[in-house]
């Protein structure tokens, strides 16, 4: 039964989704329950696959049968099994989240919502499980055409968003596709284990050179890694709140992972270290993300906005994390421990800032005065986020931050360790501006703020951001304890990385 499971985690929210599609349109009342009986099922799937995996080591299926390199293969190592369990366990919890928003700012539009939401889960979880690089860029389509509509579903500027994301988004799988393309014409494969067999006698072609590059530029852009990443902000600002809280979560480390799978596994360190030397340029195209990504955020008014140019400095951290995985011996440890840490604090902060919208229909920050007293617990779950992203000891922001710096200072470069501080500092800068404004400035006669009483967002909106706002530091206790050491080290170990220092 656990060889049927990467079939299984796939193929059940793509399924269901097609029920409420076409269910949906007379019971819309049946969505919900549906979506999240499918975000259960592959919540528990994927957790009984990082157990197997973990014990027993990697999982192969080949769909129908086929033996790749002819069939398509899904094969489970310890990074996308973790992967797998980040975007189905983000799934289900904003979807318990979602039930109420989503009937406040689409209630014409909810079954047509959970079905795209599956779909996106769909695509996402496929991205994570594939072994076969057109699977990939077909799952990468999936995803990224529901992330499209679910941004575009919402009102006002959301359909303007929505088609922008659209155009640069079809520019970035354009760039992947062509990327895929070069490699089909040089190797005649597109199985990832079997790339990587052939790949090494053809590092030097220049089609080979060229792949690369395309496939790079196309996950740049998916990944909004500046200056790639015109989409995101409007798509995160002008999106439904449930929305923005998974694509700016699930979505984007997905992508992310896809980027990290392509690089270490497909073309390997000894093409990056010795034929196209690329990630001395990833680390400062990273650095200049965080950096910039914090200033643009001090700039912005509304919360939604200020927290889009967050990720894209937190973009750069995981980025940079990647550039200095080769020549440090914690290998990808501080890039995984972003993707996670970063993953639970964004999605937290979306989820206060739609709780935010929805009971007080607040976005700009400047209309937050009193906020903190009305709406204790989802300012609260503000806040921990915000103190775990700036890096406050145990939290997990601190962590990662903590790793990546080792990482620099391990490699000689110690110019990032002064942008990482730089950054750190910016972000105290555009976070401290919210906590004075919600908790210090005295409420402004007429503002929708009523000091008295206490007017907080529904227990199903509430309950899962604060599950995320505690996790913002027992994650934090969790990596410092050492407990998930061995299971780093063997996503390490599967991707020709170095081990515990």
């Amino acid at each position: 039964m656990v060889q049927q499971l990467p079939a299984i985690i796939v193929v059940t929210p793509l399924v269901i989704s097609f029920f409420i599609f076409f269910a949906g349109w007379r019971q819309p009342k049946i969505a919900y329950p549906l979506a999240v009986l499918a975000l259960a099922i592959c919540s528990i799937s994927s957790i009984v696959i990082l157990n197997t995996v973990n014990t027993d080591g990697a999982i192969q299926y080949w769909l129908g049968g086929w033996k790749p390199p002819w069939g398509i293969e899904y094969r489970v190592d310890h990074l996308n099994a973790f992967i797998l369990c980040l975007i189905s366990l983000l799934a289900f919890v904003a979807a318990v989240y979602a039930c109420k928003s989503v009937e406040r700012e689409l209630p014409e539009k909810i079954s047509q919502f959970w079905c795209l939401y599956l779909l996106l889960t769909t695509g996402l979880l496929g991205i994570a499980i594939t072994g076969d690089m057109f699977n990939l860029f077909v799952l990468l389509e999936v995803a990224s055409l529901s992330g499209y509509a679910l941004v575009a579903i919402g009102k006002g500027h959301a359909t303007v968003a929505g088609f922008r994301y659209l155009i640069i988004g079809t520019i970035g799988a354009s760039f992947y596709l062509l990327g895929i393309g070069y490699l089909y014409i040089a190797t005649g494969s597109l199985n990832m284990a079997d790339l990587q067999a052939l790949l090494p006698s053809l590092y030097a072609s220049r089609v080979v050179k060229t792949a690369f590059v395309f496939i790079l530029i196309g996950f740049a852009i998916k990944i909004a890694l500046f200056p790639f990443h015109a989409w995101q902000p409007n798509a995160y600002t002008y999106a439904p709140s449930a929305v923005s809280v998974i694509i700016s979560t699930a979505a984007a480390k997905t992508f992310i992972y896809a980027l990290i799978r392509v690089i270490f596994t497909v073309f390997t360190l000894n093409f990056i270290n010795g034929i196209l030397p690329i990630f001395e340029i990833l680390c400062w195209m990273a650095a200049i993300a965080m950096v910039t990504g914090s200033i643009f955020a001090i700039k912005q008014d509304n919360l939604k906005r200020m927290l889009a140019y967050s990720s894209v400095a937190n973009v750069g951290y995981i980025v940079l994390a990647i550039g200095l995985a080769p020549s440090a011996s914690l290998g990808l440890r501080p890039a995984v421990m972003h993707i996670l840490n970063h993953a639970i604090i964004k999605a937290g902060m979306f989820m206060a800032a739609g709780a935010f919208i929805h009971k007080m229909n607040l976005g700009h920050i400047k209309d937050f005065t009193g906020l903190g007293r009305q709406m204790p617990y989802s300012s609260l779950v503000l806040i921990l986020a915000a103190l775990a992203m700036i890096g406050m000891p145990p939290g997990a922001g601190f962590v990662s931050k903590w790793y990546l710096i080792l990482a620099a200072l391990e490699t000689g470069h110690y110019v990032f360790v002064a942008v990482i501080f730089f950054s750190t500092l910016l972000m105290i800068v555009y976070f401290w501006r919210v906590i004075e404004i919600m908790y210090i400035k005295p409420a402004k006669e007429g503002s929708n703020i009523i000091t008295a009483g206490v007017a907080e967002a529904p227990l199903s909106m509430l309950l899962p951001s604060l599950l995320l706002g505690c996790l913002t530091f027992v994650i934090g206790f969790v990596w410092i304890s050492g407990f998930f050491t061995p299971f780093l080290d063997a996503i390490n170990s599967g991707l020709g990385l170095g081990g515990t220092p």
